[in-house]
């Protein structure tokens, strides 16, 4: 086993024996085996659809089984047994199509019958990128893979929306398949991770049409962090389709609806927040589930990502959708009557609580709509500075630093802040300036096409280029959709963002100082004091 995909990765060089996330030795074989067997679909794809042969379920099964493979999703080794499987049938019925043979590395794959076998192979077969190429290219490699796992989820949860484009769909099959091309090099392999950055764009643009166009725009909504008495269910993950059937579904049955972690900006979607019982938020991020979860008296449905290996606190009353699966846990697609049933055998809540309440709801839409007013305070001197304090969150030290940057930033800065990474402070009173809230959720690590065109828009009305807006983006990353909005900042060519709590322990020392030289990326400080220091070249109040 060898998986450094995600920031916790151990002693930061790669999980060998389990993960830190919890994945076993066979499910991290059988994830490798899966995107070996998505490389030989992809290569026998790319040949098909050049001879007219519709490749949209090849296109959509990678996609989905990329997105399997990100951190904290399936921990089911049967589940992924069989996507390899697919991945095999799918590719020999392209080659039959048009009569071409299946041969090449990768191509012409025949996994093993059993799961245990399947497990074998993969461990053999070892990691999707070539290991017989020097460190800097493998490093381009796997930043490329990680990122491509980034623009999978996301294209999954646009889909799901009815949002896709093809152009996508042939970008991963291009970079899946130049995996075993050994006549790229190192620049080749720098212009493949920027064009993931270029297709990561397109496909948040796609999710943001589909969450907007079905849902509405987001509008700025207070949101309980306390709960009601009653029965109740918690719904963690990121999918919106999921929420909105499960909404639809406990319409007058008593049971009021809770989001966990990322779920917390839909709130503000005027389509879903129309539903009465959707009351409030429990919770924080990802990494705090086990104790969130077992304290919770209800039902729980986690979709789509950011599992963690369950407690049997809770295990008996928790179910997955989506690509997120466990061993043992009930998977849900669609129809939650089991989850209805769980939760109405449970006592729910005794008794009301006041836990204060956060504001969601300043997407794009929200904000644009008050840029006026926010160029004039820009222009009065009354907001010195923007930043953009976002990404995952984690459990190893270190993430205290966002925290008290937002604390530190002066009384004249906003901080726009999204994914679960603002858990660390997203209930902190910072007030507001003329009307504006200092503190402005824009949404889910989902919605940061949301974030960057508010970027756009200000620097269009400013007349500058983005770079040169007062504005700094502090970033924090975990996982591989971190990846792809990183690689999407790259190719936008903005520079001087600060990224921690460390850095990917795939990025080789010459990789590093690429993307030093050209896009001034760099760690975030010991403290963020320093950092304030070297933004606003004044020490911070």
């Amino acid at each position: 086993m060898f998986c450094n995909q995600c920031e916790q990765t151990a002693r930061g060089i790669g999980c060998t024996t389990v993960g830190v996330c919890g994945k076993k030795e066979d499910v991290a074989a059988l994830q490798d085996l899966l995107v070996n067997a998505c490389r030989g679909l992809s290569a026998v794809a790319i040949d098909a659809s050049a001879r007219g042969v519709d490749v949209t379920e090849a296109a959509r099964f990678v996609a989905d089984s990329l997105f399997t493979t990100l951190t904290n999703v399936d921990f089911d080794p049967a589940s992924i047994a069989e996507k390899v499987d697919e991945a095999v049938r799918l590719r020999d019925g392209l080659a039959a199509a048009v009569s071409a043979p299946v041969a090449g590395a990768f191509v012409d794959l025949a996994p093993a019958s059993s799961v245990e076998a399947k497990a074998e192979q993969g461990a053999e077969l070892g990691s999707p990128w070539d290991t017989t190429r020097d460190e800097d290219v493998q490093a381009l490699q796997q930043t490329t893979l990680y990122g491509l796992k980034g623009v999978a989820a996301y294209a999954h949860h646009a889909r799901l929306l009815g949002q896709e484009d093809p152009e996508v769909y042939a970008f991963t099959f291009k970079a899946l398949a130049a995996l075993g091309d050994a006549s790229l090099g190192l620049e080749e392999w720098v212009g493949l991770a920027l064009e993931c950055g270029a297709v990561n764009l397109r496909t948040m643009e796609l999710l943001d049409a589909g969450n907007t166009g079905t849902y509405g725009h987001p509008v700025p909504t207070e949101v309980p962090l306390g709960h009601r008495a009653g029965k109740a269910i918690l719904i963690s993950g990121h999918d919106l389709r999921d929420l909105q059937l499960l909404l639809e579904q406990t319409a007058g049955k008593g049971i009021d609806i809770y989001t966990h972690g990322e779920m917390l900006p839909t709130h503000a979607y005027p389509e879903l927040k129309a539903h009465p019982h959707f009351y409030g938020h429990y919770g924080t991020a990802w990494q705090n589930q086990h104790k969130e979860f077992a304290a919770f008296p209800g039902a729980i449905l986690m979709t789509t990502n950011c599992l963690m290996p369950p407690r049997d606190e809770y295990a008996e009353r928790l179910f997955t959708s989506g690509p997120v699966q466990f061993p043992g846990i009930p998977h849900v697609e669609g129809d939650f009557s089991a989850v209805i049933e769980k939760a109405l055998a449970m006592d729910g809540f005794a008794e009301e609580t006041d836990g204060g309440s956060v504001m969601v709801g300043f997407g794009r839409n929200t904000v644009l709509g008050v840029a006026p007013q926010v160029i004039d305070a820009v222009k009065g001197g009354a907001i010195k500075h923007f930043f953009l304090v976002g990404g995952c969150d984690g459990a190893k030290p270190g993430r205290n630093y966002y925290t008290e940057f937002v604390e530190q930033a002066p009384a004249d800065t906003v901080v726009l802040t999204l994914a679960c990474g603002k858990f660390r402070f997203f209930d902190k009173q910072l007030g507001d300036i003329g009307g504006i809230p200092r503190l402005l959720d824009v949404g889910q690590c989902n919605d940061a096409y949301s974030a960057i065109k508010i970027a756009v828009a200000l620097a269009d009305a400013f007349e500058v280029g983005v770079n040169d807006l007062p504005l700094s983006m502090i970033l924090s990353w975990y996982e591989q959709k971190a990846v792809a909005i990183l690689l999407t900042l790259l190719h936008l060519g903005i520079t001087d963002i600060r990224l921690g709590p460390t850095l990917p322990a795939f990025v080789t020392p010459n990789v590093l100082k690429v993307l030093v030289d050209t896009f001034d990326i760099k760690p975030i400080a010991e403290t963020p004091a320093e950092d304030l220091q070297a933004i606003l070249g004044t020490e911070a109040a």
